[in-house]
């Protein structure tokens, strides 16, 4: 069976509509939405709002890691704009995800991201789109489970849940051949990012389920710039599958 694997869209549209091409199944690991695109400043829902030099100015102290400022500016601009975000964050978010379904291919396995907003999926996804969150579909006698989201962080991304609920999805597994998640077990060759210079967050549960069924394999994204995308847990391949706004290819895999 050959597996398309992507994650990380982050608004590429264009190219997830080839993403399935030759591929018995394909598997999208979340992050569809472009919210701030930390290379093309003028990319993105927060570049569309409030302009370029705005955007370089609330990516810049993100990326110092100055959170509480970053959301002060954003509040500033808001209220400059005369409120309302909900509504206008919610039409920009639901315009990325026309699109972004709409190439989507038909079949597709899908779980979250941590910059997803579930609970506007169910008006986008299409008959031949699966989405799995805590669940495990069989296809060919390999079993594949998904956890979707990430966790809890000082960047208050929109599908971010606690370690408890994030763990209570991975026990809900059990065994499988195939694991896959958005964020990376909590491994530091994994989960530190070499370009923003910092660790993103990584699962404990993740892990241990890892260490504890020995899957053959351990499918996920979320780090843009990991500084190592795979690694061995005792026999399981732990691989990230890369940062489809920037490769534009999936990650290809034979079982």
């Amino acid at each position: 069976m050959r597996l398309h694997v992507v994650s990380d869209v982050h608004g590429e549209y264009a190219a997830l509509a080839n993403a399935g091409d030759g591929a018995d199944v394909l598997i999208c690991l979340g992050d569809l939405i472009l919210f701030v695109d930390y290379e093309d400043h003028a990319n993105g829902i927060f570049a569309d709002l409030f302009g370029q030099e705005a955007c370089s100015r609330y990516i810049a102290l993100r990326t110092q890691g100055r959170f509480d400022e970053a959301r002060a500016l954003g509040d500033a601009l808001w209220q400059e704009r005369g409120g309302n975000r909900r509504a206008h964050i919610d039409a920009a978010v639901r315009g990325q995800y026309e699109r972004l379904f709409t190439a989507l291919p038909e079949p597709a396995l899908l779980t979250y991201g941590n910059v997803d907003v579930p609970g506007l999926w169910p008006e986008f996804v299409k008959p031949g789109h699966r989405v799995l969150d805590g669940e495990v579909v069989e296809i060919d006698g390999v079993r594949i489970g998904f956890v979707g989201g990430g966790l809890r962080t000082p960047m208050r991304t929109p599908f971010e849940i606690t370690d408890e609920d994030f763990a209570a999805k991975v026990d809900a597994l059990g065994e499988v051949d195939i694991l896959c998640s958005h964020i990376p077990p909590a491994l530091p060759e994994l989960t530190y990012d070499t370009v923003a210079r910092r660790f993103e967050r990584g699962s404990a549960a993740l892990l241990a389920a890892i260490v504890r069924h020995q899957p053959r394999y351990a499918l996920f994204g979320h780090v843009h710039q990991p500084l190592a995308r795979r690694t061995r847990v005792g026999r399981t391949e732990c691989l990230n599958v890369g940062h489809f706004h920037s490769r534009r290819t999936p990650f290809v895999l034979e079982v």
